[in-house]
């Protein structure tokens, strides 16, 4: 055998039935240079093939010894439009016992369903085909469509456009507000990110630090009515405070939808993808601009660490714009956005949350006590969801006359973020989805009590047993009053 022959020129093939769907499959393949019979029961057409320079046999395949005429094939295409010939010839080839790769065309979800009982490899629906394709063009032309709307409210807009993220942004919010600032400045327009809160988290901080983003802070920016437009990204987990931002949001862009309407001249809100990062991704695509490095990086980031690194709603539109995204991006800076060194208040934070840790059954709840930095407590709750046997994580820590809690999940079947939302909304903020969850909650609420140095431990003590009871009850965890175990 010559070590320079490959699989595919070796590859036969045989079509059998040659209407209109085959008569096309058939000269793609022979202009490929493949090795392609035609079994037809029509003279005529037969005829026809064979003035073309195909290679055509006279042949009804719902016959029995149509195996007598494609036993050297490899790859058999049963195509025509008669699904019962169809049927009779899968039935012929697989009772010989061969290994012949068998494709067949149906014509409705029965007959796909009885083809494959009789053994077919693959099966196609001309009409789900057509109607998949169909349904492609269109999100390719609706993507387009909306580039223009909003290169026009972008190039119309003035020289100067404010972005928004969410309050406290995580990488998803900042990346997209990246490359959105980045197809901005290619239509000639500078742009701001904005945000409110912190950047608290110590990844997010290594990861604006690393990549050089510029973020303003809301109290250090222009005000929103200086700038020609204003744009919002990402702000579905900022939806409680309900968009007040006493100006007209120009564009607004999301993979969420939010529970208070958003109003703006321009929405893409895409539920069908799991990170807005992967709808600017696409933007970039559809204005053809290479991403920087920096903005790359970004994306890609954003992207993974909204997918738990694809463990996550991973959808193929997210794994498609994290392959275009690769080769832009530098991953020795992802590598050190993923492992950044760990700061003292968030060590102490981790410490407290393992000594005070109650677990009943497989959720564990915890408190950190008095914090400083409440960043720490998701820092926590993620570290302690690798504890053998634990599927649902909160931490509670207390700042600024508020109660925070921080909760993460890997249960599918629950959603932390539903859960919290149904147990607290009414005494404070809650927000997340199925695998992580925070709450804020005035620090008065449970004890009527204010902070202060001599009540400080009572304080503590009464806001954990009330939000413990509340987020066990919540959860159907039996052992709320505090009988469990700290899971030595």
């Amino acid at each position: 055998m010559s070590s320079g022959a490959s699989g595919s020129a070796r590859t036969r093939y045989a079509i059998l039935g040659c209407g209109s769907v085959g008569h096309a499959v058939a000269e793609e393949l022979t202009e490929r240079g493949k090795d392609v019979l035609i079994l037809d029961r029509d003279e005529s057409r037969v005829e026809a093939l064979r003035d073309q320079d195909l290679n055509a046999r006279v042949q009804d395949i719902a016959d029995a010894d149509v195996v007598d005429e494609i036993g050297d094939r490899d790859i058999v295409l049963i195509l025509a439009s008669d699904v019962e010939a169809n049927k009779a010839a899968v039935s012929a080839v697989r009772e010989t016992g061969g290994d012949h790769y068998v494709v067949v065309r149906a014509s409705d979800p029965v007959s796909e369903d009885e083809l494959r009982e009789r053994g077919a490899d693959v099966v196609i629906n001309p009409s789900t085909v057509i109607a998949d394709s169909a349904l492609q063009s269109l999100e390719t032309g609706e993507l387009e469509y909306m580039a223009r709307q909003l290169a026009e409210i972008i190039e119309t807009g003035g020289d100067r456009m404010a972005i928004l993220t969410h309050d406290n942004p995580e990488p998803d919010s900042i990346a997209s507000a990246t490359a959105l600032q980045a197809i901005a400045e290619a239509f000639g327009v500078e742009a701001d990110i904005v945000y409110s809160g912190d950047v608290g988290h110590q990844e997010n901080r290594a990861f604006v630090n690393l990549l050089g983003i510029d973020l303003l802070a809301r109290s250090e920016a222009p005000d929103l009515s200086e700038y020609g437009t204003v744009a919002a990204v990402d702000l579905a987990k900022s939806a409680d405070e309900g968009f007040d931002f006493d100006v007209e949001i120009d564009i607004y862009l999301d993979h969420l939808e939010a529970e208070v309407p958003f109003d703006a001249r321009f929405v893409d809100v895409r539920t069908n993808v799991s990170s807005t990062s992967t709808i600017l991704t696409k933007y970039l695509q559809e204005f053809d601009q290479s991403p920087s490095e920096a903005v790359a990086t970004a994306l890609l980031y954003g992207i993974r660490a909204e997918t738990l690194d694809f463990k996550r709603d991973t959808t193929p539109a997210d794994l498609t714009a994290a392959a275009y995204l690769h080769p832009f991006a530098n991953h020795d800076t992802l590598e050190q956005v993923e492992s950044p060194s760990m700061s003292p208040e968030t060590l102490d934070v981790l410490a407290e949350a393992i000594q005070n840790r109650e677990v009943q059954g497989s959720h564990l709840f915890s408190t950190a006590g008095f914090i400083r930095d409440r960043e720490a407590l998701a820092q926590a709750a993620q570290h302690l969801l690798n504890l053998e046997g634990i599927t649902t994580t909160a931490v509670l820590g207390i700042a600024d006359e508020k109660i925070f809690l921080a909760a993460r999940s890997k249960d599918i079947r629950l959603n932390i973020g539903n859960v919290l939302d149904e147990a607290f909304s009414e005494m404070g903020d809650a927000a997340g989805h199925s695998t992580q969850g925070s709450l804020e909650i005035p620090l008065g609420i449970f004890t009527g009590i204010e902070a202060s140095g001599e009540n400080r431990d009572t304080l503590l003590h009464l806001t954990e047993e009330a939000v413990r009871r509340k987020l066990f009850d919540a959860l159907g965890v039996e052992g709320g009053s505090g009988d469990g175990s700290n899971g030595s």
